[in-house]
């Protein structure tokens, strides 16, 4: 069975539409490679999002907002055009509410440390990754703020119930994962920012693992605040992520960074509006046009159609695993609302054991470990076990690439 290049391969629910380029140069393989890390990075990416990047890199090559010759409008055009494409596919109404960072930990940095001040209290979840629980300690340690950390059922279930007696009438923010980077379960987004705004608090969402694979609109799920990585779901690049801010909440919001925006050079002050507010130093043009270029991919191939590719693959998976003796599934069954996360662990194996198996044998990349997600492992009863192993298909995950991968933890699991 011959591997397709990683620059021809599109979903099957995905074909093409006349025009839209779908090969480019590939990337070396020394063997056959089935990437199942999408939840840390998509790969691999659309083709466009490659050429994107190299055409900028090779032809324009100026920095955004920093001159008025003709290659830098053209990179503050390029900027331009990735903001409004995420800010359509994330179901925002103005595009300047989007601020670009390297990646999601930077926005949810951006979010977390620019609102909390002494005496806040915070309620979220354990479910949720380093990215929002280190940040939270900080502010913990440096300002006496005070954290409600909000259970899960064993597949990964926010107990809702919990999360509304946590409110209280301090609770300054709520950060909640809006899908389980360990168990892939789904959370109602809508029904906790109701609860929040009830009690006149704010809710950020972390997106890392829904942004590009469930159809989102921010606006009318009354999120305040929403972070998610470019390079995941929105097959953009490494080095890319993004912060929305509600239109209005952005004076609330102090800056992190402050420096060179482009623009109000004469004050020594970060401009006040959005997103030069957030946006301080030069952006990533190359990977910015990537993400533009993913974006674009996004939209005219839909999310919709490529989420329900991915949950075929996800479907396939976890079936074919719960089949296996050996083999113990943590997460919701494909029946319920998840996303393409699957984790298990094997008896007799540590995770890290099984996914170094299998790439070293069968060419299969997985994760295994605690995903930066420790309260999670603890509520799920796997910290002490070393974690979990998580498969995530991707977009261009075919049912090949499942069987095979099925074949080989049947073998290396004995059943």
């Amino acid at each position: 069975m011959s591997k397709p290049s990683v620059g021809d391969r599109v979903p099957e629910s995905c074909a093409p539409k006349p025009g839209l380029e779908t090969s480019s140069t590939t990337l070396p393989q020394s063997r056959w490679r089935i990437y199942l890390d999408n939840a840390a990075t998509s790969w691999p990416k659309p083709a466009t999002v490659y050429d994107a990047v190299d055409q900028t890199q090779r032809h324009c090559g100026a920095a955004a907002g920093r001159g008025a010759y003709r290659h830098a409008q053209q990179a503050e055009q390029l900027i331009a055009t990735a903001r409004v494409a995420c800010a359509r596919l994330l179901g925002v109404e103005a595009p300047h509410q989007i601020a670009f960072t390297e990646n999601g930990t930077a926005a949810l940095n951006l979010a977390i440390h620019g609102l909390l001040s002494r005496g806040d209290h915070v309620v979220t979840t354990v479910c949720e990754h380093n990215s929002v629980l280190r940040p939270l300690t900080t502010q913990r340690e440096r300002n006496g703020v005070k954290v409600s950390y909000v259970g899960c059922d064993p597949v990964g279930r926010i107990d809702l119930d919990a999360f509304r007696e946590a409110l209280g009438p301090h609770t300054r923010l709520a950060i909640v994962t809006h899908a389980s980077n360990v168990t892939g379960a789904l959370q109602p987004i809508a029904e906790l920012a109701s609860m929040v705004r009830a009690r006149g608090g704010l809710l950020l969402v972390d997106a890392a693992q829904t942004a590009g694979c469930v159809p989102l609109n921010t606006e009318s799920l009354g999120i305040d605040l929403l972070a998610t990585g470019g390079h995941k779901g929105l097959l953009g690049p490494l080095g890319t992520g993004i912060l929305y801010v509600r239109p209005g909440l952005e004076a609330q919001l102090h800056p992190l960074f402050q420096g060179g925006t482009g623009t109000h050079s004469q004050t020594d002050s970060q401009p006040a509006e959005m997103p030069q507010r957030l946006e301080a130093g030069n952006l990533n043009v190359p990977a910015l046009a990537g993400l533009a270029a993913a974006a674009n991919y996004l939209q005219q191939h839909t999310v919709e159609a490529i989420g329900q590719q991915i949950a075929r693959r996800c479907a396939e998976l976890w079936h074919g695993l719960h089949a296996i003796p050996k083999v113990r599934l943590v997460g919701p069954d494909p029946s319920q609302p998840r996303v393409g996360v699957v984790s298990c662990r094997v008896e007799g194996y540590d995770p890290q054991e099984v996914a170094a198996g299998l790439d070293a044998t069968y060419g299969i990349q997985c994760r295994a470990g605690l995903h930066c997600a420790p309260r999670m492992h603890q509520a799920l009863d796997s910290l002490s076990l070393g974690g979990l192993v998580r498969f995530s298909p991707g977009w261009a995950t075919t049912a090949d690439d499942i069987e095979s991968t099925l074949n080989a933890v049947r073998a290396f699991a004995g059943g």
